[in-house]
């Protein structure tokens, strides 16, 4: 029905045709009503015919969720409009983006190699970060190379919302299935998407841009795909793309966050990513450089394909310049707050100055001091951490003096191996290393997601060493595990508490 040339809804003349099926039509247009005739997008969807109300409901969902969205790697909405011409067609129109999509470069024989699949990667994560910070998360569910645009400003863009989820499947209900054949994980198809769906997706799509081949013509084992003879890219690549598409959704990645982590990049030690307004801090130090341990550390590693343990002593008086140097901080912390109770004690009368003698009194001052000595760095020095791993399940265990606490979860629920960093002074304007954070996603919806901090005390190289070993181990031993059918939330012991103790 619709021509080049004409002009629809009294404001957008039609100019070429990109796309087109069974009541279905996208267009390059012109914005007459705008200053400067601006090109825009049109999708025109007709209904009747193969076009059922399921279809306009997904249809309006993708402009009500384009109007909530401001990234600049999606294109912008613009306006949505109905016209009824015999036959009744809705119109959705975005912003212009100038570029090919990765389809279309693959069909030009555009030879994609590690650097650029990395570089694509990085884009479509920040954009997934952004879209699944949403509360629930804002789902895009068909991310494949048609999907992805590379605009002429070199950026990728994701787009076509019409799959899109912004709520929770509840239990019971009826669903429309979505999604593309070879790249919808298979959770998907169960009406049960969740953001690993989308990182299952993005995966999939790296891989058909490494291989030229629809990932339906690949091989398939145990529902994976098979890609490795046929890609040449670093073993670091290949085990990241290993577990983006893990067939059981919880052994993958479980956040947009988690899998920029782990995705090989030599060009910065720190990656800044923005989440809805909200700055992470993600440490990234070159993985490619393999770490030896420390000429000088007590730690001891014991570890085959099926386990690992990690056993962190005490520190002890060995590292009591670490604390003496905290002590002396917080003093000088704790000296102006001393002077102005002083100068209140000398101008004050009463109650005040009773209070005030009993808080300054010698007495007082000595239990706050040793009330702090407790949960302080002194006390870290004295705790002694073992942490164990197998496919199943780990543990770690704090020790303090005869007193342990335990944390258990389970292993396929780690998503995250890194280092924390805190100021590196009171300017703030740098950063140290810290400790060595075990983050964990929640199994359930009865069990939050947890942070183990440990390993205050130690070197910044054997923090560094540590956390290699520990992802080392996680990832090369992702091919060799056993998926277990069904997971107990009860084996997950889960705690609010860091193992700061």
């Amino acid at each position: 029905m619709w021509e080049a040339g004409q002009v629809i809804s009294d404001r957008y003349k039609l100019k070429e045709k990109f796309g087109n099926s069974i009541g279905r039509q996208t267009w390059l247009a012109q914005d007459l009503a705008s200053e400067t005739s601006e090109l825009v997008i049109i999708k025109l969807l007709t209904f009747g015919g193969n076009i059922q109300w399921d279809d306009v409901r997904l249809f309006e969902r993708e402009a009500q969720i384009l109007q909530q969205l401001n990234h600049g790697q999606i294109p912008k909405y613009k306006d949505y409009f109905s016209v009824d011409e015999q036959t009744l067609w809705f119109g959705l129109v975005e912003e212009y983006i100038a570029g090919n999509s990765l389809k279309q470069l693959l069909e030009t024989g555009t030879r994609f190699g590690e650097a650029e699949v990395i570089k694509i990667a990085q884009d479509v994560l920040q954009t997934l970060i952004y879209l699944h910070s949403f509360n629930p998360p804002i789902l895009h569910r068909d991310i494949k190379p048609s999907n992805l645009l590379l605009g002429d400003d070199n950026k990728v863009y994701l787009v076509d919302f019409g799959a899109v989820q912004d709520s929770f499947a509840s239990e019971g209900t009826t669903f429309t299935v979505v999604g593309t054949y070879g790249y919808a994980p298979l959770e998907q198809f169960g009406g049960k998407t969740v953001p690993a769906s989308d990182l299952y997706a993005l995966g999939i799509t790296i891989i058909h841009l490494l291989t030229r081949t629809a990932p339906s013509n690949l091989p398939n084992k145990d529902l994976r795909i098979q890609f490795r003879d046929r890609v040449t890219v670093s073993p670091q690549l290949a085990n990241w793309l290993d577990k983006m598409i893990v067939p059981a959704v919880e052994r993958r990645f479980q956040t947009a966050i988690a899998a920029l982590r782990y995705l090989p990049d030599t060009s910065q030690e720190l990656k800044t990513v923005s989440s809805n307004n909200v700055n992470y801090k993600l440490d990234n130090f070159n993985q490619s450089d393999q770490r030896n341990k420390p000429a000088i550390s007590n730690i001891k590693i014991k570890k085959n394909s099926n386990f690992i343990e990690v056993i962190i002593p005490d520190q002890g008086f060995t590292k009591i310049d670490n604390f003496v140097s905290s002590l002396v901080d917080n003093i000088n912390n704790l000296i102006p707050l001393f002077v102005v109770g002083g100068i209140m004690i000398i101008f004050s009368r009463g109650i005040i100055i009773l209070l005030l003698k009993i808080l300054l009194s010698p007495t007082v001052f000595l239990v706050l001091i040793i009330l702090w000595l407790v949960n302080s760095n002194f006390r870290n020095l004295f705790i002694a951490t073992k942490i164990k791993c197998d496919r199943q399940q780990f543990s770690i265990v704090n020790s303090f003096f005869g007193f342990t606490k335990t944390y258990r979860g389970i292993t396929s629920a780690i998503n995250d191996v890194s280092i924390k960093y805190v100021p590196q002074n009171k300017k703030q304007d740098s950063l140290k290393i810290d400790s060595l954070i075990i983050n964990t996603e929640s199994t359930s919806k009865l069990h939050a997601n947890n942070t183990y901090i440990l390993g205050h005390n130690l070197s910044e190289p054997e923090l560094l060493w540590l956390v290699q070993e520990l992802r080392n181990w996680l990832n090369n031993n992702e091919d060799q595990e056993q998926i277990p059918d069904k997971i107990n939330d009860s084996q997950n012991e889960t705690d609010a508490n860091k193992p700061d103790m």
